[in-house]
C-alpha cells in the first residue's frame, strides 16, 4: 500500500471517475492510475469501484466505507509534512486563502497588509469564487481557509467561526427621489428596478426573505458577483443597487449615495473556515486571529479537534 495508491482512489471520486482527469492531476499516465486503484483492490481483497467494462462508475458498498478511511490518511499526511515544517522552524511558505470579491476588495487588504509585516516570508495566495466552490477547496486541501458570508457553516467536515456582522446599503445616484424619503420602506424599494448580488453571494439570501415574507414584488434587471459592477449600473441610471457596508466608499465612489437599510434588511455574518482536522501553520492561526481579532488560538485549535 503507498500513498500514490490512495490518491487515486481519492482523485477518482473526486472528478467524477473520468480516469484521463485523475491522471492528468497526478501527472501520470491514465494506465498507471488504473493500476494504482487495481493494486490496492487487490490487496485489500474488494471491489472499491463499480464498473462497466474498463471503465468506473461509481463507488461501491464497501468503496464508500473506505474511501472516507483514505481521505483521513491523506489529510494525517498533509498534517505531518506541515508539522515537519512547523518543527524544523521554517516561517516561509504559502497561505492560500480563498474568497468572495467583496471580501478580497473590501475587507482583506488591511488584514494581509499587516499580515505581510509580521510574515514577510509567506506569500499569500488569494483565490476569489462563489462560497459552494470556496467550500469545495478548503475540503479538498486546495486552500488553508474559506471566508465568505454565505454556505461555509453548512458542511460538517469544516469548522466555520463567526467573524463579524454586517448590513445592507441601498446606493442610488446623486439627487434620486429616494434620498428624500425619511425612512425607505420595501415597497419603497421594490417600485424601482433593481440591482443587487448573484444568488448565494454577500446575504442575498437575507434580501429576498425580507421581501418574500412582507409580500412584496420586485424586478430585479441585473445581478452581479462583483459589488464594483453593482455600483457601475446603478451609476448608469439603470436601477438601484442593494450592496454590502463595506463595498460602498463615499471618498471613491463620486456620484453615488447611500442610504442604511439595516431596518428592511437582517443582518449579515461573515464566517471563515478550516477543515477539520487540518493541522494549520502557526502563520496560519495569525492571519485567522487578525481576520477575526476576537478568536484566540486556543479555540480554534480546540474547534478543529473536535468530532463533526
Amino acid at each position: 500500500m503507498n500513498f500514490q495508491q490512495l490518491r487515486s482512489i481519492r482523485e477518482a471520486a473526486r472528478h467524477g471517475y473520468n480516469l484521463t482527469e485523475v491522471a492528468n492531476v497526478l501527472c501520470t499516465s491514465q494506465p498507471g492510475v488504473s493500476r494504482q486503484i487495481r493494486e490496492l483492490e487487490d490487496e485489500l481483497g474488494v471491489e472499491i469501484f463499480e464498473r462497466n467494462g474498463k471503465r468506473l462508475t461509481g463507488l461501491s458498498g464497501p468503496g464508500k466505507g473506505i474511501l472516507k478511511i483514505i481521505e483521513r490518511l491523506l489529510i494525517e499526511a498533509e498534517n505531518l509534512q506541515r508539522a515537519g515544517q512547523e518543527y524544523s522552524g521554517q516561517t516561509s511558505g504559502t497561505l492560500t486563502v480563498a474568497t468572495t470579491h467583496t471580501q478580497a476588495r473590501y475587507v482583506l487588504p488591511e488584514v494581509v497588509q499587516n499580515f505581510r509585516v509580521a510574515f514577510p516570508d509567506v506569500r499569500i495566495a488569494l483565490q476569489q469564487s462563489a462560497p459552494e466552490h470556496i467550500a469545495e477547496w478548503v475540503l479538498s486541501g486546495k486552500t488553508d481557509i474559506g471566508i465568505a458570508t454565505e454556505g461555509l457553516s453548512q458542511f460538517p467536515d469544516l469548522v466555520s467561526f463567526p467573524c463579524y456582522s454586517w448590513h445592507h446599503l441601498i446606493v442610488v445616484p446623486d439627487e434620486h427621489p429616494l434620498l428624500a424619503r425619511a425612512s425607505v420602506s420595501l415597497s419603497d424599494l421594490a417600485a424601482y428596478p433593481l440591482i443587487t448580488y448573484d444568488t448565494g453571494f454577500t446575504g442575498r439570501s437575507h434580501i429576498d426573505d425580507a421581501f418574500s415574507n412582507a409580500g412584496v414584488s420586485t424586478n430585479i434587471v441585473l445581478t452581479a458577483m462583483d459589488s464594483d459592477v453593482i455600483k457601475q449600473y446603478v451609476s448608469l441610471g439603470m436601477g438601484v443597487g442593494l450592496l454590502a457596508t463595506m463595498a460602498f466608499e463615499p471618498k471613491r465612489d463620486h456620484g453615488l449615495r447611500a442610504i442604511r437599510a439595516e431596518h428592511l434588511f437582517a443582518p449579515n455574518v461573515t464566517r471563515l473556515a478550516v477543515r477539520r482536522g487540518a493541522y494549520l501553520r502557526s502563520y496560519a492561526y495569525d492571519f485567522i486571529m487578525e481576520f477575526a481579532p476576537d478568536l484566540k488560538r486556543a479555540d480554534i485549535e480546540r474547534a478543529l479537534n473536535q468530532e463533526a
